[in-house]
């Protein structure tokens, strides 16, 4: 008889493979425990390390660039303001002017136009205690981390 438990467990093996084949990837759940190094624990089964980790866009720092048009909240404290800069070069009159300074202190409330095309960094990186929705691969060498999970 041993042979033919022997038998039964290949044969299971084999169904359970034939299965997971046709399943290239599951969808898994983990919680954030370090983020130097990154580390995150998977439905406390196992600890994933940064080797194991693939991270989307949404679980990190990027930076982009972002059209604005638009005026910062009046300031209301007492500040000064240090500036530099190079004047254009003058077709009629060839020449440039450098120049610095400090606008001095200031008590008066103001605000500053910010318009054009502006460089921002989003700080999307992942924290301790996150819940995230992870992808195995089949095999489960490496995890996608595609998102967070609220709640």
């Amino acid at each position: 008889m041993p042979d033919a438990a022997g038998l039964l467990k290949t044969i299971k093996k084999a169904a359970v493979d034939a299965v997971e084949a046709n399943k290239p990837v599951n969808l898994c759940f983990g919680i954030v425990t370090s983020t130097s190094p990154l580390k995150i624990n998977v439905e406390q089964k196992m600890e994933l390390g940064e080797a194991q980790l693939l991270l989307s866009r949404n679980v990190t720092d990027y930076t982009m660039k972002l059209e604005a048009n638009m005026e910062t909240e009046p300031a209301e404290s007492a500040h000064s303001h240090t500036f530099q800069g190079r004047t254009e070069w003058d077709k009629d009159y060839p020449h440039t002017h450098t120049f610095a300074g400090n606008t001095g202190e200031s008590a008066g409330s103001h605000s500053h136009r910010i318009s054009g095309l502006q460089e921002v960094t989003v700080k999307n990186s992942l924290q301790a205690g996150e819940k995230v929705l992870l992808l195995r691969q089949q095999g489960g060498q490496k995890y996608f981390v595609l998102d967070r999970i609220m709640g």
